[in-house]
């Protein structure tokens, strides 16, 4: 028996509507207010880390997000979303640093890396790296197609379960390791960083910082909003039987390859443009962020903020990492004991999150 609700239960009720458009305004207003124009002193004044912090955090909630469409809707677990993210992050980073030109330590028209690899050239995958519209189409693509071609094998197999976790997981790993190995051409362990413009315009002032920022929220925003008419829809409950009983589709008809393909491929790209919005604001991109730990953590969210809701990764990613900017800080050496107990006792304890728990709460108070 299913524990997630039914599709109607997704519409978006006035309720809703109201609380999305707060969100914006938030997003769009009251956050540039209070980090641009209301004075450091003031008790109102959000630092430039705390919006920093924040934009960081809102596009791990999309990966969340992406990682609840193929888990919670379509009950496919994938340890390798971080991988996807990654690429997107590193099609965005190549941009950046063609956008540095001259202004590097070696003042080449290449990447200083490539200097100091004795490189002449650019290698062919950086052909289209100044061009921003081309790159923009490879946050899109690159996984979209990776996606594909590795979900049209693994889904025509009918591998499931723990064997396709344990596979989407090894995947990154090769990834990362590929991406480690200075000759392919990434910048090696230490990946891109020192980044100085974007379509011309420097990026490290306080009004660019913000740009990014609304972007990034009206992008989450926008996520949610195609999340949830996308599992409301025909579409969305041909996924959710699929999660329950696989083999019953079939016998009426439906292909599950097909639906699984699509919604594997959707999550992927979700996940490179929050990666590509993710890099311009942290500054940096390197092979960790394709680390099998990285991949877990994005499962961590959904499961802490309650899969099969939507809202329920968002809020996640921002208690986990929330926790997490804290106890890195606080108690440094403790933080991965507490994510692990963390995510233990959500498995005990709560099964439907943080969304399932007050959920409950709501009905027993009804």
């Amino acid at each position: 028996m299913s524990n997630l609700t039914p599709p109607s239960a997704g519409m978006l009720t006035g309720r809703m509507w109201g609380v999305l458009l707060l969100a914006l305004l938030v997003v769009s207003v009251a956050v540039p207010v209070m980090n641009l124009w209301v004075p450091p002193g003031s008790v109102f004044h959000l630092s430039d880390y705390a919006v920093s912090l924040v934009g960081k955090i809102m596009c791990y909630a999309m990966c969340a997000l992406a990682m609840d469409l193929i888990w919670g809707y379509t009950g496919i677990l994938s340890l390798g979303h971080g991988m996807f993210f990654a690429l997107g992050g590193y099609a965005m980073g190549m941009y950046l640093m063609r956008q540095i030109g001259r202004d590097g330590n070696y003042q080449s028209d290449l990447p200083d890396f490539m200097v100091f690899l004795d490189w002449k050239t650019l290698p062919w995958h950086w052909t289209l790296s100044d061009s921003f519209a081309a790159q923009m189409l490879l946050v899109m693509l690159v996984p979209g197609a990776l996606a594909f071609v590795f979900g049209f094998f693994a889904f025509r197999s009918r591998i499931k379960g723990v064997y396709f976790s344990i596979i989407t997981q090894a995947l990154t790993y090769a990834a990362m390791l590929l991406f480690f190995r200075n000759e392919t051409g990434f910048g090696g362990n230490n990946g891109f960083t020192d980044f100085k413009r974007i379509l011309g315009l420097p990026i490290a002032t306080p009004s660019m910082r913000m740009t990014l920022f609304v972007l990034t929220g009206c992008t989450l925003i926008g996520f949610f909003l195609f999340a949830r008419w996308l599992v409301t829809s025909k579409f969305g409950r041909v996924l959710q039987a699929i999660r329950d009983a696989e083999t019953r589709v079939m016998f009426t008809g439906y292909d599950p390859l097909k639906y699984k393909l699509t919604i594997w491929v959707i999550s992927a790209v979700m996940c490179g443009i929050a990666g590509a919005l993710y890099v311009p604001q942290v500054g940096i991109i390197n092979p960790s962020e394709m680390s099998p730990a990285a991949g877990i953590e994005i499962a961590i969210w959904a499961a802490v903020g309650g899969r099969g809701t939507l809202i329920g990764p968002i809020v996640g990613a921002f208690f986990v990492n929330g926790a997490k900017s804290w106890f890195t800080q606080a108690f440094p050496e403790f933080w991965l004991y507490f994510l692990g107990a963390l995510f233990i006792a959500v498995t005990l304890f709560l099964p439907q999150g943080i969304v399932g728990l007050l959920r409950r709460k709501k009905e027993d108070r009804a």
